[in-house]
């Protein structure tokens, strides 16, 4: 059985990509989760991740680090991870590589943290245009593929690498067009994003760095946390 290595549900955007993909498609797997405030984070990481960060997969003596990665390794290993049509495979595979390289001011302004609820003081011009981009990305996969999901009427990678956003969306309140609130609806009423906004929430663990971020964007209306 594979063992995913995570962090915080509450901040761990890369964390809940592969999870995710795991949770929503059945695939058996432990997950074990290791908070950030741990002293040393990198050198207790490196215990079980080559790169000293999380998400880390082990399949028996193998270990996979990198959320995509991770999410191409089971994709060997298992159907559905990925769209059987092959424009949307093309399309799904480009749109996922796009959120995991890019998005640096919608990342840098806007932490992932699931029980806050902010106010933003502004949208710098970086950042509307990085809103604008997922709401067209968002927008043309259902027009294009028929919904509700990304790339058609199942769930598949390419949702599990927006789930972030989805999370980010609902906590700063971002003005999205009416297909895209459409779709972040979808993806919010997932049992599997259910039950990981519901552990967030229910986390001890504060963990300083991402409490500043989170609060630096803006001001704070809610905090849904235990």
């Amino acid at each position: 059985m594979y063992t995913l290595h995570i962090a915080n549900k509450n901040y761990s955007s890369w964390s809940l990509r592969p999870w995710l993909v795991l949770h929503v498609l059945g695939i058996p797997f432990d997950e074990k989760v290791h908070p950030f405030p741990e002293s040393n984070t990198w050198d207790s990481y490196r215990t079980f991740s080559p790169s000293g960060k999380v998400p880390c997969l082990e399949d028996g003596n193998i270990r996979v680090w990198d959320s995509l990665a991770i999410v191409e390794y089971l994709a060997e290993q298992h159907d559905h991870i990925w769209p059987s049509d092959k424009p949307a495979r093309a399309w799904a595979r480009s749109a996922a590589a796009e959120m995991h390289s890019g998005f640096q001011a919608l990342r840098n302004t806007c932490g992932m943290s699931c029980g806050l609820r902010i106010e933003l003081e502004e949208i710098s011009p970086a950042l509307q245009k990085d809103i604008a981009r997922i709401d067209e990305l968002w927008t043309q996969g259902i027009q294009k593929f028929g919904g509700p999901f990304l790339a058609g009427a199942a769930f598949s990678a390419v949702d599990a690498f927006f789930a972030p956003v989805v999370f980010r969306a609902q906590t700063y309140h971002l003005h999205l067009s009416d297909n895209a609130n459409k779709y972040l609806k979808t993806i919010l009423a997932l049992p599997s994003m259910q039950a990981w906004y519901d552990a967030a929430l229910a986390e001890p663990w504060r963990e300083p760095a991402h409490e500043k971020e989170t609060l630096d964007a803006g001001k704070l209306i809610a905090d849904l946390r235990t």
